[in-house]
């Protein structure tokens, strides 16, 4: 018998509309595949999601973007539900979203990352907090929302203090120039190593997931001691904070070194996606990558 797979996606945060297309797109390939697919579109009701969970499907798909749905919330849940899912389990989905924690957990084993402060968003408001060109972003969000580079001769912050809503601790992180890589990595797997460029001055939320909004080249034209580098961080950032399934890592290369900006444990499956671009470049087709994640889907122990 086929197994019985449940795609969560949607959900409340500002990922929303993404999580949407990537569960649609990940719903379409596993019923060609020949499961039996049940999506639920997650809404702020967790009795309503029980409900939908009963009977227990085989396996759940976490399809879901941003807070809540991989942070370690729902992947709890589940744990307790004894139902396997997709991606990285609790502690390993919160570390990767706390950004201040996983920068520190990636430093101890010798990965590198940008300089960073933790501060108020009056702080932020009242002067620099740090030499520019700098960063700004949420500690706990993903897809480049809410994030904003501080440039220098600018007179104005991107936001005003009642018009930040992603809470009242901001990270402030040194502005890393460069090239961006990114390289996922599948189990123990690391596939490739893509450059993204991009027109909007860096790969924000749009030039993620507009049509033209970025440029992908993979692999990357970079010399292969930076490629195999890339290769081996991304695999070590996934080991570091317990990865499993899917993950995909994010650098920043100035031309001498490669700094880590963040492991994204629940990567996009959008037709604009890097994890689906990467696994076709070595062969794997979008319908078995996601066979692949629901097969070796698993609980916490």
């Amino acid at each position: 018998m086929s197994k019985n797979v449940a795609i969560l996606m949607g959900g409340w945060s500002a990922e929303r509309e993404v999580s949407l297309v990537s569960g649609a797109a990940v719903s379409n390939s596993l019923k060609k595949a020949g499961f039996q697919v049940t999506t639920i579109d997650v809404q702020r009701d967790m009795g309503s999601l029980l409900t939908r969970l009963y009977p227990k499907p085989d396996v759940v798909f976490n399809a879901l973007h941003g807070r809540f749905g991989e942070d370690g919330c729902v992947q709890g849940l589940l744990d307790i539900l004894n139902i396997p899912y997709t991606h990285s389990g609790l502690l390993a989905s919160s570390l990767a979203m706390d950004k201040p924690m996983s920068k520190m957990l990636f430093a101890n084993v010798g990965i590198k990352v940008a300089e960073h402060k933790i501060v108020s968003r009056a702080d932020v408001l009242s002067g620099d907090v740090m030499a520019r060109p700098y960063v700004i972003k949420p500690t706990n969000e993903g897809s480049s929302v809410g994030v904003y580079i501080v440039e220098e001769g600018e007179n104005e912050l991107p936001f005003e203090h009642d018009s930040w809503p992603y809470g009242e601790e901001v990270m402030v992180e040194a502005f890393i120039g460069g090239r961006e890589l990114t390289v996922s990595v599948m189990g123990d797997r690391p596939l490739t190593v893509t450059e993204i460029t991009t027109n909007h001055g860096f790969y924000d939320y749009s030039a993620k997931y507009e049509d033209g909004g970025s440029q992908h080249v993979l692999p990357a034209d970079v010399d292969e001691k930076i490629y195999d580098e890339a290769m081996e961080l991304a695999v070590l950032a996934h080991q570091t904070l317990g990865c499993r399934g899917v993950s995909r890592a994010d650098f920043r290369f100035d031309g001498d070194s490669l700094y880590m900006l963040e492991i994204n444990t629940q990567p996009g499956m959008t037709p604009t996606s890097l994890v689906p671009e990467q696994a076709a470049h070595v062969g794997i087709s979008f319908e078995e990558l996601v066979t692949w994640m629901v097969e070796n889907a698993e609980c916490d122990p």
